[in-house]
Order: C-alpha cells, then sequence, then structure tokens
C-alpha cells in the first residue's frame, strides 16, 4: 500500500489516543516466568555479570573505576611497557573504546601513553605514580570488600571450580 506524503504527515499530526493502563489483574505481584531463559548459560553468566559488576562499582565508588579500568591498570602495573594493542586485545575491547578509556585514565593521570622507540606508529602504556597508588586503594578495596563477599557467598572450592570453569569457557569456547 502507498501512502501520499500529506497523508504520512497529517497522520504525524493527528492526536494521539490515550494509553491505556494495563488492567489490575493481580499478575503484576507474581513474579515473571522465566521458562527456558533459566536454563540457558548465557543468560545466567550475563544477570550474574550484572550483579558482580554493581557490587564491584559499590565497593570502589571513591575511586570512580569501572571494572575494565581496574583491569587496564591491573595490566598496566603487570607488564609496563606493553602497547595499547596488546592491552586491548587481552580485555577484549574494542580499539575504539579502548581509546576512549585510554583518554579518560590519561585525563585523571593514571597512565601515560609514550611513543614506541621501536615503532614509531605504536604508543606504549605506562602507569603513573598516581594510577600505581589508586591502584593499591582499589586492590584492597576489592579484596576486602568485593571478593570478600563471593568467597563469602560461594566458599573455596566452589569459587576455584567456577573460576576454573569460566577460564575453560573463556579459552576453548
Amino acid at each position: 500500500m502507498t501512502v501520499s506524503k500529506a497523508a504520512a504527515l497529517d497522520a504525524t499530526k493527528a492526536p494521539r489516543p490515550a494509553r491505556k493502563e494495563p488492567a489490575d489483574n493481580g499478575v503484576a505481584d507474581t513474579a515473571i516466568e522465566l521458562g527456558e531463559l533459566s536454563e540457558l548459560l548465557g543468560y545466567s553468566l550475563k544477570r550474574a555479570q550484572l550483579k558482580i559488576f554493581e557490587d564491584f562499582l559499590r565497593c570502589v565508588a571513591p575511586l570512580q573505576l569501572t571494572p575494565a579500568q581496574f583491569s587496564v591498570l591491573l595490566l598496566l602495573d603487570r607488564n609496563p611497557g606493553r602497547n595499547q594493542t596488546e592491552i586491548a586485545n587481552t580485555l577484549g575491547i574494542l580499539r575504539p573504546n579502548f581509546v576512549a578509556m585510554l583518554d579518560g585514565l590519561e585525563s585523571r593521570d593514571l597512565c601515560a601513553r609514550m611513543r614506541s622507540t621501536n615503532d614509531r606508529r605504536s604508543h606504549i602504556l605506562v602507569l603513573t605514580d598516581k594510577g600505581r597508588a589508586v591502584l593499591m586503594r582499589a586492590k584492597k578495596l576489592v579484596a576486602a570488600k568485593h571478593e570478600a563477599r563471593m568467597n563469602e557467598l560461594l566458599g573455596p572450592a566452589n569459587r576455584a571450580a567456577l573460576l576454573a570453569m569460566l577460564t575453560k569457557i573463556a579459552k576453548e569456547f
């Protein structure tokens, strides 16, 4: 069916009917049935990841670090002088997103980009003194609060088993 421009414009100007509120039939008080969704590993992993990230953000709120930024600082501390591509690839962060994240970390004086002496087209990344201090504080907060809660929830054996399973999925899937 073809609609003229005039008719299409008239339709956009027409008043919209008032929205009807859903009828109160008691359904809103019951939990939504997930069905097969609750059996899908991907769904459960994503839900768990969201909860873990929420807790992480609460724990390091005074430092204003995201899990990805914390990961970058950890890698820079353990691997000084690596280039942007190596760090981004290790963490699975797309280049444009990684550059934006580095801009933010650099503006806070947590890390610095320096031209590589081996390849002038690439930049090596270094942790600044301030970045090292923030990382040390973040590691203490994460260990004392976030990881402690996870250990309490799972117990040492389950934590180790879950970590092994997640590592296997990440490497082999």
